[in-house]
């Protein structure tokens, strides 16, 4: 049993924002249903390492645990009406199809509320509903490149950087989330269900709310890294991050880490805007210390005189670290006909009420008549509503998301 225990969710979704918000549900209870498009379903699950060896695509199990999976063809008629039955009974709705194309397929969220009034109704996109940008195809790093964030860390005219970690899809995908939840919250004394809408766009715009501030107000671009004695050292195994923020005088200190003399004394420079000016000379006196040092000798005898210090990981070093075991954030999902995959697990913790894992990413279509058939759907049926597919089957994904 789970706090969403009882919670029926329908899945529209691909690729990692929305299958990431279905699959947070489902770990902690609810029941979700991942309808597929036929022949390929999510393009996730065409991970060419995998599907070359008849195995399940890592990216496809890392969203889409504790789900069952049907295949619909939705542009028929027999697979519409599959859905429609789905949704009449439904507590959710996820999808995250471009601004536009539920409503050309009669999925509208004032259609459905007409045949479900208790829907919540939760749509993850690009852009938004509307406006200029709503008819593009969204996608993590079309986000970085439009929002900023591509040239957050490089000056006007350099080549734009690009974060190779989809930020805005996980967090925009938790924020659907947060949406559902309090969406079923407030159906609980109004008893009716509401449209619930987060898009890439703005999530990447919101996630920057501190340097908006300063440019909307005062005019300036807050660049953290130089706001203080910040800087990035080579030590003998690696490298170390190093942060002069929330000390007055931060050389001071980190010269009593390295066994030093007082640079801030000896170069006149008590204050750490000072010395945040004069940052690259500093890291040169510095350099020849920190090389003796290795990374664990450096953050410890830092973090030691309050200087605020960590080593620059690998992400494989990082699975591999004893805190990431200790937090029992990576976890087994079983996959069909191979071993066990190991999958990052749900950060959130919960003393009494804990998620859990109860079923692995499903094969395509793997429940496809067994939902149907509760339904009332005979086999004749199920095959029109899915193309004439109803084994499941693993295949791999090539179509764009977002769009039908």
């Amino acid at each position: 049993m789970g706090i969403l225990t009882g919670i029926t969710v329908i899945e529209l979704c691909e690729v990692y924002q929305g299958p990431l918000a279905g699959q947070s549900l489902g770990d902690f209870g609810a029941r979700v249903i991942k309808v597929e498009r036929p022949p390929t379903g999510d393009p996730m699950r065409g991970e060419h390492y995998a599907v070359e060896r008849n195995l399940m695509s890592s990216y496809f199990a890392a969203t889409n645990r504790n789900k069952e999976s049907i295949c619909l063809d939705l542009k028929s008629e027999e697979g519409r009406s599959a859905l429609h039955a789905l949704l009449r009974t439904a507590d959710v709705l996820l999808h995250n199809y471009r601004a536009g194309v539920m409503e050309r397929l009669g999925f509208g969220y004032e259609a459905l509320a007409e045949i479900n009034p208790r829907l919540i109704y939760a749509g993850a996109s690009g852009y938004g509903d509307s406006g200029p940008l709503a008819g593009l195809a969204g996608q993590d790093l079309l986000i970085q490149s439009i929002t900023g964030i591509a040239r957050k860390g490089t000056n006007s005219g350099a080549t734009p950087n690009y974060l190779n970690v989809p930020l805005t899809d996980y967090a925009s995908g938790m924020l659907l989330v947060q949406g559902v939840l309090l969406a079923l919250i407030e159906r609980m004394s109004s008893g009716r269900g509401q449209k619930v809408s987060i898009s890439l766009f703005d999530t990447a715009v919101s996630m920057q709310s501190l340097e908006a501030a300063s440019l909307l107000n005062y005019g300036y671009e807050t660049r953290w890294f130089d706001l203080s004695l910040n800087f990035a050292m080579q030590v003998a195994d690696g490298w170390v991050t190093v942060l002069g923020f929330f000390r007055q005088n931060p050389l001071q200190l980190i010269c009593q880490a390295l066994d030093l003399p007082d640079l801030s004394e000896l170069m006149g420079l008590p204050t750490d805007v000072d010395q945040a000016a004069n940052r690259e000379e500093i890291v040169e006196r510095l350099r020849p210390a920190f090389h003796l040092l290795t990374m664990d000798e450096a953050v410890h005898r830092l973090q030691e005189v309050g200087v605020l210090s960590a080593p620059v990981l690998s992400y494989e070093q990082v699975l591999e670290h004893p805190q990431v075991t200790h937090n029992g954030m990576i976890r087994k999902v079983p996959a069909e006909g191979q071993e066990d995959l190991r999958v990052i697990d749900h950060p959130l913790r919960l003393s009494r009420t804990p998620h859990s894992i109860r079923r692995g990413p499903p094969l395509l279509g793997e429940h496809t008549a067994e939902v149907l058939g509760g339904l009332g759907f005979d086999a004749a049926a199920i095959a029109q509503a899915s193309s004439g597919r109803p084994e499941p089957q693993q295949l791999a994904g090539q179509s764009p998301a977002g769009d039908v």
